[in-house]
């Protein structure tokens, strides 16, 4: 099953805006995504961005996120643990939390994706 997630900052394949990237406030944009599957015990997130010149960078690690949650406000803190119990782990920026765009040249893809997991992680907050 795909789980559909869109954001009302930006269109799937559009340019994401300045305020999510490293040349504006570099915070979190929101998410939203529509049903999981019935027995999913939690969410995880990842954005990476494919097109970076060492290989996949990744921008965000979050997991642990309660199986209930469809979505994500703006400006999500840069918390190892979140209210929620959710767990973010630490990008390839080498900081915990959301790490917006900011490619050393050129256009670069952007991809969040969710996985509907059937267990949580057992990995410490911070992990890589």
């Amino acid at each position: 099953m795909d789980i559909k997630i869109t954001s009302s900052a930006f269109q799937e394949g559009g340019l994401i805006p300045a305020k999510y990237t490293c040349d504006g406030a570099d915070v979190s944009p929101p998410l939203q995504w529509d049903t999981v599957p019935e027995g999913t015990k939690s969410i995880a997130l990842i954005c990476d961005d494919p097109d970076a010149p060492m290989g996949t960078f990744v921008h965000w690690v979050l997991f642990n996120l309660p199986a209930e949650t469809r979505q994500l406000s703006e400006k999500v803190p840069a918390d190892k643990i979140l209210p929620s119990g959710a767990r973010q782990g630490t990008s390839d920026f080498g900081r915990v939390g959301y790490g917006g765009p900011c490619p050393p040249r050129g256009t670069h893809r952007y991809f969040f994706k969710i996985y509907a997991l059937d267990a949580k992680v057992d990995l410490p907050a911070s992990a890589r």
